[in-house]
């Protein structure tokens, strides 16, 4: 595995085909106070690139044209957060989407654990890392162990995708998933106004 790191922006001579994944990393869980500080990519291949943003400008023209780009598909796990925070400090619509934890919430309902490192385990039989999930991410100098544990949000999504997808076919759920990745950036656009916990559909 091979990892890239890039201040500020993506290269210019980056792509990434047809379906990248994406995660974020911020200072925290609430987009409005806590900032966006690091976007790491794959494209499937095994290596993964960071994108350590400025906070002062979030000038990164390259990474938003990926983000909206209707050609590249996003593969995200709980995308709900992910695509928030990109719209509040990027100002992007994220499309079209992906989200494994959704995904796996429609196809795995023989368990309550759908968090990554889980997800990983039964799927793919890798144990994850997860010890740097509450590091500093607004460091300027991100650590070799930040870098690791970055790359492998994002490495095995492709993967994970190709299985879930095999999922969703056997139990007929392709279509219903398909609608719930469509309506994640209204989600998302909830959360930031303020809906975050109260549901907006109850009686």
């Amino acid at each position: 595995m091979a990892i890239k790191l890039h201040k500020g922006d993506l290269p210019a001579d980056l792509d990434f085909g047809p379906s990248v994944a994406i995660d974020t990393e911020t200072l925290g869980l609430l987009p409005r106070r806590d900032k966006l500080c690091v976007v790491q990519l794959s494209g499937g291949d095994g290596n993964a690139h960071i994108v350590q943003l400025d906070r002062d400008t979030y000038e990164a023209p390259r990474l938003k044209a990926l983000l909206i780009n209707p050609m590249v598909q996003k593969i995200f796990h709980f995308a709900r957060f992910d695509v928030a925070a990109l719209k509040h400090y990027l100002g992007v619509e994220t499309g079209p989407i992906y989200c494994t934890k959704i995904a796996s919430k429609l196809t795995r309902t023989y368990t309550d654990r759908h968090g990554l490192k889980d997800l990983v385990k039964e799927l793919l039989g890798i144990e994850l890392n997860k010890q740097q999930q509450s590091s500093d991410w607004g460091s300027y100098v991100l650590s070799d162990a930040q870098k690791q544990y970055a790359a492998q949000d994002v490495i095995y999504l492709h993967e994970l995708k190709t299985r879930l997808d095999a999922m969703l076919q056997r139990e007929g759920r392709v279509a219903l998933a398909k609608a719930c990745f469509d309506f994640v950036p209204v989600r998302a656009a909830l959360d930031l106004e303020g809906w975050t916990e109260e549901d907006v559909f109850a009686h």
